[in-house]
């Protein structure tokens, strides 16, 4: 990529090869051996392209330009080898609906731009992906008119790359990336222009938002009266965290653009978590533990807790026997966040914190890094998209079914929810514990949401006296409430009357369908209950009443299932203990796993070791190669308890009667 900077508007001419990322993947590898392929719109191209497909969890143990290396390697039928896209002069990148759903590994856009790349096109382009990109001076677009003008030779301005974007984000275009823009607004070279919205009536987010907004950079005041969807600026943060698979990159980053001895800016608000690949000994294959990835995957622990013990940062370790202290996520939750806080993370589900009434999201390394030199995190005041839940909620359904079947509509799967929030409202979500709530706003993302969000109220209070010990009316004031005439992108009325449980079939979460749709006798290998999502103190709730009247009717799991349960955090695991759980559990048949991410990113026990191996699981995502190269259904805790009773997918009536369930 050559760029002409003798002139106002520069432009870019593009000297390599276009890939386009069909649904054929036979194409793909074509291409990827010389022959160019003459492009027209009723080619086929691959949709939802995860982040997983693009750097498979084993390729995150780099974090340099080995990268360029991998990339793509995760792609569904396995057409892109080691080195494919590096060795072929590749420069543009075309897909279809959501390139980068799912994790904000930056690894993804690493690797793509260490490959030589320079341009993604793509129908749409998720939220922190995309976002990514923009940090790393990786250009995206969602014009497909470009791609002829392109294979013609033709210079693009780069104007071209910034239309659509808010003030800053083309900035840091631009510059060429986020360090670089931020050198220059710190500098005072370049500033974002000041927040002009009239007072108006605000939803939850927005007042958030507000009251966040850093309202002068050389003082640090924060606070605006106003703000509208669109507006660009940036905010103070309360809460930064990062875990083993993200903070060498980071800390990486900060070094290179701010000298070895830089320090974090109020390490008492950041956070570390050793709990991604603690179990990945147990399942990494021989042949990758002998290409030394086993020891770069040990390194980056290793290198966390050096970063932790120079900063000053609280690390949550790893523990005796394996496993961590907690899953990140169910930690923020269980001892960190408070209502009307804003709260970034390294990891797309740093969205579960959004139960607790507050605004948080996920990050990549570099955005992360430039949080801990400042505090400050940049926003695109998002669209909030309202579900007001009403009706009755039969005993056997779950917030997994709740959040599987918004998925499943034409709105999200067709990318309409990408970088909105999705906002939780209505009595039957006031009835929802947090642990049920918490599993509504972790999967926002699924749906290319920014985050989820829950209005914090009585039960939240009473939720931080019980497990965090704090005096109720101490805490009430820092709750944010939506002012009542407050305006919405999108309104929408979600009745449970009649909703059955679902299961998300294989390939990614928004393809739920209601469990009557399920082939009956739909084996299973594999039923794995955990994960932020599925790990919880209410799931343990869940999987226990299946199991308690499964071993009534004396039966056990099922002696061709492998059932796992693993606890999210080490309270969560004491309060299965204090309930006679643990040994309910071990007598029926269930493998208990402690704390840890684990086969959710395939690092753990339970991660499928074939192709023709299916599991049914509580986790959140079954994206391609996500819990290893086999078939993953996602149901809610019922559903995968009965299932490993039963062999095959099957509903909790099964085993349960409405008696069975404590409301």
């Amino acid at each position: 990529m050559e760029i002409d900077q003798g002139q106002n508007n520069p432009t870019i001419q593009f000297d390599g090869q276009i890939l386009y990322l069909t649904a054929n993947t036979d194409l793909i590898r074509d291409q990827l051996e010389g022959t160019r392929l003459e492009w027209n719109e009723s080619i086929p191209l691959l949709d939802n392209i995860s982040t997983d497909e693009i750097t498979p969890a084993w390729v995150c143990f780099h974090y340099d330009e080995t990268l360029g290396e991998y990339v793509h390697v995760g792609i569904r039928g396995g057409p892109v080898g080691q080195g494919d896209i590096l060795n072929a002069d590749i420069s543009v990148i075309v897909s279809g609906l959501s390139k980068g759903c799912g994790s904000s590994r930056e690894t993804a856009p690493y690797a793509e731009k260490w490959a030589g790349v320079q341009l993604v096109v793509a129908r749409t382009i998720e939220k922190i992906y995309g976002q990514n990109c923009q940090n790393i001076g990786l250009l995206t677009t969602t014009d497909f008119g470009i791609l002829d003008r392109i294979q013609a030779g033709e210079a693009i301005p780069l104007s071209e790359f910034t239309q659509g974007l808010d003030p800053i984000s083309s900035d840091i275009v631009r510059c060429g990336g986020l360090f670089a823009y931020n050198e220059e607004r710190l500098a005072g070279r370049l500033s974002p222009p000041p927040i002009q919205t009239p007072k108006r009536p605000l939803n939850l987010i927005e007042k958030i938002i507000a009251r966040h907004a850093i309202a002068d950079a050389k003082s640090g005041r924060t606070g605006i009266d106003s703000v509208q969807p669109g507006d660009a600026l940036f905010v103070r943060s309360d809460i930064r965290f990062s875990h083993e698979y993200v903070t060498p990159m980071a800390w990486s980053l900060l070094r290179r653009h701010c000298g070895d001895e830089a320090k974090v800016n109020h390490p008492e608000s950041v956070y570390a978590f050793r709990d991604h690949l603690t179990f990945l000994g147990d399942v990494m294959s021989d042949e990758r533990k002998k290409m030394g990835l086993l020891d770069k995957a040990d390194g980056l622990a290793s290198t966390q807790e050096d970063f932790a013990r120079s900063q000053g940062v609280r690390l949550y370790g790893e523990v005796q026997g394996g496993g961590s202290e907690a899953i990140c996520h169910n930690a923020v939750l269980e001892d960190i966040v408070l209502p009307g806080q804003i709260v970034i993370g390294s990891d797309s589900h740093t969205c579960t914190a959004g139960a607790m009434g507050a605004f948080a999201f996920g990050v990549g390394s570099t955005d992360l890094a430039a949080s801990w030199c400042t505090r400050d995190i940049r926003v695109k005041v998002p669209e909030v998209v309202r579900y007001q839940v009403s009706g009755n909620r039969q005993w056997d359904i779950t917030a997994k079914d709740i959040m599987l079947h918004i998925l499943a509509t034409e709105y999200c799967r067709a990318g309409r929810s990408i970088g909105k929030v999705l906002f939780f409202q209505g009595e039957a979500i006031r009835d929802l514990s947090m642990d049920e709530r918490a599993t509504l706003t972790n999967m926002a993302v699924e749906g290319g949401a920014t985050t989820g969000i829950i209005e914090a109220d009585d039960k939240t209070l009473q939720f931080l006296a019980d497990y965090r010990g704090l005096d109720p009316e101490s805490i009430r004031p820092q709750i944010v409430n939506c002012d009542p005439d407050a305006t919405y992108g999108d309104d929408f009325e979600i009745l449970l009357d009649d909703l059955r449980p679902m299961v998300a079939t294989p390939g990614d979460p928004r393809n739920g369908v209601s469990i009557d749709q399920i082939p009956e006798n739909t084996r299973i290998g594999i039923a794995y209950a955990g994960s932020c999502t599925g790990g919880k103190m209410a799931d343990m709730d869940m999987y226990a009443a299946v199991l308690k009247k499964a071993e009534s009717m004396g039966l056990r799991v099922h002696e061709n299932i492998h059932f796992y349960i693993q606890f999210g955090s080490q309270k969560i695991k004491d309060y299965a203990r204090d309930r006679g759980y643990i040994e309910l559990f071990e007598r029926v048949g269930a493998e208990l796993i402690n704390p840890s991410c684990g086969a959710c990113i395939n690092a753990g026990p339970g991660s499928s070791r074939s192709k023709d191996e299916v599991t049914i699981s509580s986790q959140n995502r079954n994206f391609p190669g996500r819990s290893g190269p086999g078939q993953v259904y996602l149901a809610s805790p019922y559903v995968v308890a009965a299932s490993a009773i039963a062999g095959h997918i099957t509903s909790p009536c099964t085993y349960l009667e409405p008696a069975d369930v404590t409301p």
